[in-house]
C-alpha cells in the first residue's frame, strides 16, 4: 500500500511538474538569447493580431484606489484597448479580485492576457500593497544580504497576486530630490549600482520583470515632475549608473519626464527626455546598447508632461514600447494607427516594440 501511494505520489507529481513546463516553457532570463522556438511562438502570436490590437499592447492603464475606475479597466479590457495595468493603492485582496476579474475577461474574449505590474519599490511597498510587511525605506538597505530579504518579500507578495512586473529599482543617486527622497540608496554612486544591481538580479530570478529609474537621472535636479518641468542643466551625471545594470541584464528601464538643457549632445529642446528621440533612442538604445523593454513614466498627472499636446504620440515616437497611463486610452491607439499610416519607419519601430513586449509576457508567463 505504502509503494502503491508513493508510486502514485511520484506520477501525480511528474504530471504536475510536466504541465507546468508546458505552461511556463520559457523564463525571463530568455528574453535576451536567441531561440528559434521563442523567435516562432512571438511571430505566431503576433501575426495572429490586426494593428488595433498589436498597438493596444503598448498601452499601460491605472487600478487601484487611485487609478481608473474598476468599471472602466474592465471595459478598457473588454474592448482588447490594453496591454497591462498598473496597480496603484489597494487593500491586497482587493487587487487580487481585480486581476481575477481582467484575467477572466481577456479568457473569455480570447484576447492576449494583461501584463500587471506595480511601483514596489521597498520605500512604496506598503502604500502600494495595504496590509502587506513594511519592508522599511530603500535609503535603509544597506548591503546585498538585506536586499535579498526585502526583495523576498516584495516578490512573494506580486506573485500572489498575480503582478509581474515590478517598476523598482530607483537608481538616483541623491535621496535630497524633492521626488526622490528615501526612495534612493544614497549619495554614493557605487553603492547604488551595486545595491539596485543585486535587487534587479534577485528580482528577476524570482520569476518578477525588474525595472530601473528614472532614465538619464532624476537624483541631482531640483524639483518634482510630478509638479513642473524639472532640468537637468549640464552634463549627464547619472547616465553611467546604467552601464552595470544594461550588461547584467536588466530587462525594463523607466524613462524620466526630465528636461535636458546647456548639453551640446543631449540638449532635449525643451522636451521631456520621455519624449525625447535623442536620449531614448539615441542614447539609450544606440550608444548604450540597450535592448530590453522601455517605458514611459505615468503621462496623466505629471505637470512636466501634460502641458504637452500629444505626449503618449511623442513618447512612442521617441522610442518608448510601454506608454504608461495615458489620459486617454482609445485616443492614443488611434493616434498611433494615423501615424503608422503615413510613417513607414516609424509602423516598423511600434511593430518591433509589440514584439518585444510579446516576447516579454512569454517570458514572464504571462501568455501561457
Amino acid at each position: 500500500m505504502n509503494y502503491f501511494l508513493r508510486l502514485t505520489f511520484c506520477f501525480v507529481l511528474l504530471s504536475i511538474t510536466s504541465y507546468a513546463q508546458k505552461v511556463q516553457k520559457f523564463s525571463l532570463q530568455d528574453f535576451y538569447n536567441y531561440n528559434a522556438e521563442l523567435e516562432y511562438t512571438v511571430d505566431s502570436i503576433y501575426n495572429t493580431l490586426n494593428d488595433r490590437q498589436k498597438v493596444a499592447q503598448m498601452i499601460i492603464t491605472s487600478g487601484g484606489e487611485i487609478g481608473k475606475p474598476e468599471a472602466t479597466v474592465q471595459k478598457l479590457a473588454m474592448q482588447d484597448a490594453i496591454g497591462g495595468v498598473v496597480f496603484l493603492k489597494g487593500h491586497k485582496q482587493k487587487h487580487i479580485d481585480n486581476i481575477t476579474t481582467l484575467n477572466n475577461i481577456t479568457t473569455k474574449n480570447k484576447t492576449i492576457p494583461l501584463l500587471f505590474s506595480m511601483d514596489a519599490e521597498p520605500s512604496l511597498f506598503s502604500s502600494r500593497i495595504k496590509g502587506a510587511q513594511n519592508v522599511g525605506k530603500t535609503i535603509d538597505i544597506k548591503n546585498e544580504t538585506q536586499s535579498d530579504s526585502v526583495v523576498t518579500i516584495i516578490n512573494r507578495e506580486l506573485r500572489d497576486m498575480g503582478v509581474h512586473h515590478n517598476y523598482a529599482p530607483v537608481l538616483d543617486i541623491s535621496p535630497n530630490n524633492e521626488a526622490i527622497k528615501s526612495r534612493s540608496y544614497g549619495d554614493n554612486k557605487e553603492t547604488v549600482i551595486q545595491l539596485a544591481n543585486q535587487f534587479i538580479k534577485c528580482t528577476q530570478e524570482g520569476g518578477i520583470i525588474a525595472t530601473a529609474k528614472h532614465f538619464p537621472g532624476h537624483g541631482l535636479v531640483k524639483g518634482d515632475t510630478h509638479k513642473q518641468s524639472v532640468y537637468i542643466d549640464g552634463p549627464l551625471q547619472e547616465v553611467d549608473n546604467y552601464k552595470k545594470i544594461i550588461e547584467d541584464g536588466v530587462l525594463s528601464i523607466m524613462i524620466a519626464h526630465i528636461t535636458i538643457k546647456n548639453n551640446l549632445t543631449y540638449d532635449t529642446n525643451g522636451l521631456p527626455s520621455s519624449c525625447s528621440r535623442k536620449i531614448i533612442t539615441g542614447l539609450l538604445k544606440e550608444k548604450m546598447g540597450f535592448k530590453g523593454v522601455i517605458i514611459s513614466d505615468a503621462l496623466n498627472i505629471m505637470k512636466a508632461v501634460t502641458i504637452l499636446d500629444n505626449a503618449p504620440l511623442l513618447a512612442s515616437k521617441a522610442g518608448c514600447d510601454l506608454i504608461l497611463m495615458p489620459q486617454n486610452e482609445i485616443k492614443t491607439i488611434d493616434t498611433i494607427l494615423a501615424e503608422i499610416t503615413t510613417n513607414a519607419a516609424y509602423k516598423k519601430q511600434v511593430m518591433q516594440s509589440v514584439k518585444k513586449i510579446l516576447r516579454l509576457k512569454i517570458c514572464a508567463g504571462v501568455i501561457k
